[in-house]
């Protein structure tokens, strides 16, 4: 079938995606038309409104900086390791999957899967943690990676204009974890897929830097889930696919979700709190303290003209990738001379 030529043919895309989205997608699929945002714009005449908001995050300066941010390791001798962003692309394929075989919007899965870490700040775990003691400490306020992302989004990009994105895209974002849970079933694929991709992924590097051996992984969750990464995923988007048809949701099977969360609470014991993957905690988090501690003193300024003092801090601070904090530490802490 040949190119539609005929005047109009591009405002008549909204249309072709309902109709379609009626007859292909699940009832219970989110819909991409009408598109809900903060402030009201004209629809795209060739992309979906949430595939409009993939792009603006792909091309967002915090995206970017996720290839520069820590997943587990700290600066990683080698080219091999995960990074935020690539656990951040790991984790999107694996949910477009799973929205896609379930029949629910794939082009909102996937714009909450890019966006969902941009908050992250630098050095993982361990820059969340002091962050968050910092903030509690000074302001009585506390740090959560979720928020900022959403903040990230709304108040930081596009020198404080905001990407203005869909309603079900900010919600998926903030509830990608914590308390509360997505609106959505996109943004629920979201919130499990993430686990499931960097239990297997954390595992496979920290195989790769000799942080654990094959025979330290637990013999019951493998049992379950599989000898491999690639048969652990494939066992738990199987579950997940299967438990989810028909319910209404989306859950986790009690054998393999169990599962799963054990091998979670091995790679914590073993991995992230152990003593190989934080064998630089006690230098970061010094690093970083002074940091927070010297623009606590001065606060530097924020894309956002309304941010308070602490925001102020922690836009700057939660927006470094790794070798910034380095430099921007070395700067104020090694004499430069005359």
């Amino acid at each position: 079938m040949g190119v539609d030529s005929r005047p109009g043919r591009l405002t008549s895309f909204a249309n072709r995606i309902a109709e379609a989205e009626e007859s292909l997608l699940s009832p219970l699929a989110t819909r991409s038309y009408p598109a809900h945002r903060h402030t009201a714009e004209d629809d795209s005449t060739h992309r979906t409104p949430f595939q409009r908001d993939r792009d603006r995050i792909v091309h967002s300066k915090a995206f970017r900086r996720l290839k520069h941010k820590t997943q587990v390791f700290i600066a990683p001798e080698g080219d091999h390791y995960r990074t935020r962003l690539t656990h951040t692309l790991e984790a999107c394929g694996i949910a477009r999957n799973v929205a896609r075989a379930l029949q629910l919007n794939e082009d909102l899965t996937e714009a909450i899967g890019l966006g969902h870490d941009l908050g992250h700040p630098p050095f993982g775990h361990i820059g969340e943690a002091v962050l968050d003691e910092r903030l509690a400490d000074l302001y009585g306020v506390r740090f959560r990676h979720n928020h900022h992302s959403l903040r990230t989004v709304e108040r930081l990009e596009r020198d404080g204009q905001g990407l203005n994105l869909t309603e079900q895209v900010r919600d998926g974002i903030l509830r990608h974890t914590g308390p509360e849970h997505p609106s959505t079933l996109e943004g629920k694929i979201v919130r499990v897929v993430d686990r499931i991709a960097y239990i297997n992924h954390d595992i496979d590097d920290a195989l790769r830097a000799g942080v654990i051996g094959e025979d330290d992984l637990p013999v019951a969750e493998l049992d379950v889930l599989g000898p491999t990464g690639s048969d652990r995923i494939e066992t738990l988007v199987n579950d997940l696919l299967e438990r989810s048809a028909g319910t209404g949701d989306i859950v986790q099977g009690e054998d393999v979700g169990g599962a799963m969360l054990r091998l979670r609470k091995f790679m914590f014991e073993r991995v992230y709190l152990g003593p190989s993957a934080q064998g630089e905690r006690d230098r970061i988090e010094r690093m970083l303290r002074a940091l927070f501690d010297h623009y606590a003193a001065e606060p530097p300024p924020s894309p956002d003209p309304d941010a308070s003092e602490h925001e102020r801090v922690v836009d700057y601070l939660a927006g470094m990738t790794d070798r910034f904090a380095i430099r921007a530490f070395s700067d104020l802490s090694v004499p430069q001379g005359f």
